[in-house]
């Protein structure tokens, strides 16, 4: 059986971000929460596919909040590089908003989950019932691999994208920490009013 406490899920958000976040939680763009101030960071055609694209279970992908089982995700090199029609945005500006598995399963939130990049033909999608078995489903080695182009597995990048989706918004108590790129990214969010234990440094959790 999954230890569902320990599974962290990790979304990257823009520090401009967070006080809202603090206040709503993380909110779809469509909720009555929204922020409408928000920085967005990450590819915006992107996006706008994953908004129309069909999941098995009639929904569309864009209905739900996507987080990531880890870190140094290829995403994230892009957004820091400036890849691929990106804005790139310094690394102390990108905030890493911490939960758990069971934090969402404590909160009755609603989600599914998946052994890879959501969008691409070769993924599978699953859903609550079958939560007990995730660490057979997802390919932690993939997910904390550090790079991901290996001639000798092509899909890797893949099954290192996995991607947990919750349906609702996420509310304020549903936020287990924070992690930052430095101690500048730090102070700033001790101003929003986060407690110093909630913040954690790990610049190698960034390119």
């Amino acid at each position: 059986m999954a230890q569902l406490n320990k599974r962290k899920l990790f979304r990257m958000l823009h520090i401009e971000n967070i006080p809202h976040v603090l206040q709503y939680g993380v909110t779809h763009t469509l909720s009555p929460n929204a922020n409408k101030n928000y920085v967005p960071i990450g590819d915006s055609s992107l996006i706008s596919n994953r908004n129309q694209f069909a999941l098995p279970n009639g929904k569309k992908l864009g209905d739900y909040i996507p987080f990531y089982f880890g870190v140094r995700m290829p995403m994230l090199y892009v957004i820091q590089n400036g890849f691929n029609m990106v804005k790139a945005v310094s690394p102390e500006q990108i905030v890493y908003c911490v939960t758990s598995v069971q934090t969402i399963i404590d909160q009755g939130l609603s989600f599914i989950f998946t052994n890879g990049h959501a969008v691409d033909g070769l993924t599978e999608f699953f859903d609550q019932k079958d939560i007990g078995n995730l660490d057979h489903i997802i390919d932690q080695k993939a997910i904390m691999a550090k790079y991901w182009k290996d001639d000798q597995d092509l899909d890797l990048k893949r099954r290192k994208e996995a991607e947990f989706l919750v349906e609702p918004d996420l509310p304020p108590n549903t936020i287990n920490g924070w992690v930052v790129y430095d101690n500048h990214a730090k102070s700033k969010l001790n101003t929003f009013g986060i407690d110093e234990h909630l913040i954690v440094v790990k610049p190698e959790f960034y390119f």
